[in-house]
């Protein structure tokens, strides 16, 4: 394929969806591990020096990937996160449920989210960096809005201190319950093993089941991150 440069912003753009959406094709077929920016180069019909005019490294790629993949999954629970009734212990646990089984639906999110902090926001510039976290901030924030509205007990700070936790289990959970061979082989030959296999929408589901109720007990309603009352 001859390469032709983009000539105005229009163009731009579209060679940039043109490379994040081979990034994202290529994410259902093998783990952000093994993506490269050779292979990702090739299947986008670009020599690795263009891909490189648009994005300043694969992680950066990744990276716009990974916000895309969010949104879409947070304009999902706006529509389904609807107002149901209970105690706040149920309908806590009923969201647990919501979360979990939505974002089990989003194998390329949850890859993207487990390899984010050891490998994605490496090799990046500060202005990427910048870019990310702040459209990060704005998926969380636009999550709050329908978790409030599923869960008004929890509170404004709550409610994103859920979304920031939630993401911290999916970070922990997607790795440990994608066992190697030897490990599938282990779990296969020694019956004794069998708790140590976990499933992905179960851990998540109880970890936010847990959590939640925790958020709700406490009664803190504090920034996340911030230290604990006094």
């Amino acid at each position: 394929m001859t390469f032709k440069r983009a000539r105005n912003d229009e163009q731009r753009g579209e060679r940039r969806r043109q490379i994040l959406d081979t990034a994202a094709a290529m994410l259902t077929e093998t783990p952000v591990a093994k993506l490269s920016l050779n292979e990702l180069s090739r299947r986008a019909g670009l020599a690795k020096p263009n891909v490189l005019r648009y994005f300043e490294s694969r992680e950066a790629v990744l990276l716009q990937l990974l916000d895309t993949e969010l949104q879409s999954w947070i304009a999902e629970l706006e529509q389904s996160l609807e107002p149901t009734d209970g105690t706040p212990r149920q309908r806590g646990d009923r969201l647990a449920a919501i979360l979990a089984k939505s974002i089990t639906g989003r194998p390329v999110l949850c890859d993207l989210i487990s390899t984010q902090a050891a490998v994605l926001e490496h090799n990046v510039s500060t202005e990427v960096a910048i870019q990310h976290k702040n459209a990060t901030l704005r998926a969380f924030q636009s999550l709050v809005r329908p978790l409030l509205r599923y869960l008004p007990e929890l509170g404004t700070q709550d409610a994103f201190r859920l979304v920031g936790l939630a993401t911290l289990t999916v970070s922990a959970a997607w790795p440990y319950s994608q066992p190697t061979e030897a490990l599938l082989a282990a779990y296969a030959s020694d019956p004794a093993l069998a708790p140590m296999r976990c499933d992905f929408t179960d851990l998540v589901r109880q970890a936010l089941e847990v959590t939640i109720s925790g958020l709700l007990a406490r009664g803190e309603d504090l920034p996340l991150g911030a230290g604990p009352l006094s």
